[in-house]
């Protein structure tokens, strides 16, 4: 696939490859506007670009545009690839670029336009009539776009600002292949039909009242699945030397001006008054840790130090972008900081890898790891930034990992491991990090004394494993299709007595699994049993046990499995001994 750069060359560049995907989505939005310009020449452009799965256009409308409108504007969009329009790019500068639009009557381009500095070259992509300015890269010619489709319409404050007008944003994919596009749209029924959202309803595990937005509650269920994860936590950690700690949920704006996030973190951040005194709720929990570590003199037989914190966070999420567990204001991060000294960055580093590492393949997850780079805004030296970067690549590299390079997205004070999960329907979630950061232990003036006796400035590494303990209980919901594994499950035996008469029997059996440390409920309503077991089934129940005369008369039990092969769902009859070793293999 030939892509087209701002500068004028033509590359080729495989559509599977960042850049490729890049551009082949960012032309079919393009493809896009183009398609609506022709259809509804009074129809404003804001905004195309390029996202995670796909791309979208914003547009402003004189009419209410709905799903409706798709079909016409996907026919257009056909006739507009069938042309095979090869895309140009050139320059203007800024006053003439401001005049093109103006003259064209796009305001939301002329604001956008206007904002950038005088003086620099503007690059502008042409295809046939359409002409828009651009970055890009984009494909060299449209027909390379064999297949796509527009998949929803949504409403988008300009620049995502509230007190901006409503646009209308038109979502769609594209591909290469039809083929590729089949199996993209089987993708989105199933994970339709894994919404974690749906299934938290059905499963009982969690809801989000109207009361507060984006403020996940949990469930009697949810709660036993959310603490059986922190469990493990604790366990992994205790094993691997780490302290765990808790730091307050909010603190006084002279700690986030130190470590910096009152300057570029702040709108992400509440903030409130406390005795006149401006106070912040903790976005993340690293400010409070670097104040533990100050409590008392340190030496370098003392590191590394691993303090571990399951934090209460908070962070100020615009409402059209909450989704259920998966986009949150308030959620507990399994944050992690480590103080080190320079000789242990590159063992530390591969330490957290190999947990991430074991964290994941518990859960079946296959992972990439992502290198991100320092931002635009950001704090610190030339120097420490390049010498952080090269030594998450060097301990990457060590472990004979591979990972890419993602330019530009590290955090503000340093630059970060980023770990994408793929679950078992193929999509990606970011999960776990590893921040290498030499800046706050500067802005804090943390200390450890050497063995030459002189103060030396360790060096901090932040981590999450889980990342937002909700978030992962959302992805977890759909990699299984809320069928947990039993380990993990909040029921793991629902006991079904044939008739109200084995109800006591029944209840010894649930009392002896509860002893062997099962967690194991009673169906006793006055229900068919085909009914009940229907009933464990759509909660997901891992395993069914059946009470009737001849189980009660043995002292025993008729054990059926949910996830067994078709045919092979009935285990037959077993001891209560049996039954739980059963559960806990």
């Amino acid at each position: 696939m030939k892509v087209l750069r701002k500068n004028g060359e033509i590359a080729e560049v495989r559509f599977e490859e960042p850049e490729g995907k890049k551009a082949f989505w960012h032309t079919s939005a393009h493809v896009l506007a183009q398609a609506v310009k022709r259809l509804y020449p009074e129809a404003k452009c804001a905004i195309g670009p390029a996202i995670e799965n796909g791309f979208y256009y914003d547009f402003e409308f004189d009419f209410s545009f709905s799903e409706e409108n798709l079909p016409a504007v996907e026919e257009e969009m056909r006739k507009i690839i069938k042309e095979s329009l090869s895309l140009q790019v050139y320059e203007k500068f800024k006053e003439d670029a401001l005049a093109y639009m103006r003259n064209a009557e796009e305001p939301y381009k002329v604001e956008l336009i206007e904002a950038l500095e005088d003086g620099e070259p503007i690059s502008f992509y042409k295809q046939g009539e359409y002409e828009e300015f651009c970055a890009g890269p984009h494909i060299s010619n449209v027909c390379a776009i064999k297949a796509f489709k527009l998949l929803s319409v949504a409403g988008a404050y300009w620049r995502g600002d509230e007190k901006n007008k409503m646009l209308t944003r038109i979502y769609g994919i594209s591909f290469p292949k039809s083929s590729e596009l089949e199996e993209y749209l089987h993708m989105l029924e199933e994970a339709k039909a894994r919404d974690h959202r749906k299934l938290g309803k059905e499963l009982k595990l969690f809801t989000i009242f109207d009361e507060g937005p984006g403020l996940p509650v949990f469930l009697p269920k949810g709660m036993v699945l959310k603490n059986l994860l922190i469990d493990y936590w604790r366990k992994i950690h205790k094993r691997e030397g780490y302290v765990e700690v808790s730091t307050p949920i909010m603190l006084d704006r002279s700690l986030w001006e130190t470590s910096g996030h009152w300057d570029y973190y702040r709108d992400s951040m509440y903030a409130l008054k406390v005795d006149e005194e401006d106070y912040a709720i903790k976005p993340m929990s690293c400010p409070g840790g670097m104040l533990i570590y100050n409590l008392e003199p340190r030496s370098y037989k003392e590191l590394p130090i691993r303090m571990g914190e399951l934090g209460l966070v908070h962070r100020n999420e615009k409402s059209g972008t909450l989704h259920g567990l998966m986009r949150v204001r308030s959620f507990t991060q399994d944050d992690a900081h480590i103080f080190m000294r320079e000789d242990q960055v590159i063992e530390e580093i591969q330490r957290v890898m190999r947990l991430i590492d074991e964290v994941y393949s518990k859960f079946g997850f296959p992972y990439e790891i992502e290198l991100s780079t320092r931002p635009e805004k950001s704090i610190g030296s030339d120097e420490d930034w390049e010498l952080a970067t090269k030594a998450l690549a060097s301990a990457v590299e060590g472990l004979g990992k591979s990972y890419v390079i993602n330019e530009g997205d590290g955090a503000f004070y340093g630059p970060k491991l980023d770990f994408h999960l793929r679950d078992s329907i193929g999509r990606t979630w970011q999960c776990g990090t590893i921040q290498l950061d030499f800046q706050l232990p500067q802005r804090f003036d943390i200390n450890y004394i050497g063995a030459d006796g002189e103060k030396h400035r360790p060096i901090m590494l932040h981590r999450v494993v889980f990342g937002s303990i909700e978030r992962f209980i959302g992805i977890l919901i759909e990699h299984y299709a809320g069928k947990f594994p039993s380990w993990i499950a909040p029921v793991q035996v629902m006991i079904l007595p044939v008739s109200d008469k084995f109800n006591e029997y029944a209840h010894k059996v649930l009392s002896e699994l509860e002893e062997a440390g099962i967690r194991a409920e009673l169906d006793g309503r006055n229900e068919k049993l085909g009914y009940k077991i229907r009933e464990a089934r759509m909660d997901k129940v891992p395993f069914m046990v059946i009470v009737g005369e001849n189980e009660q008369a043995h002292s025993s039990v008729s054990v059926r499995m949910r996830d067994a092969e078709e045919g092979r769902q009935d285990l037959g009859e077993m001891s209560l001994p049996e039954l739980s070793k059963l559960v806990r293999k």
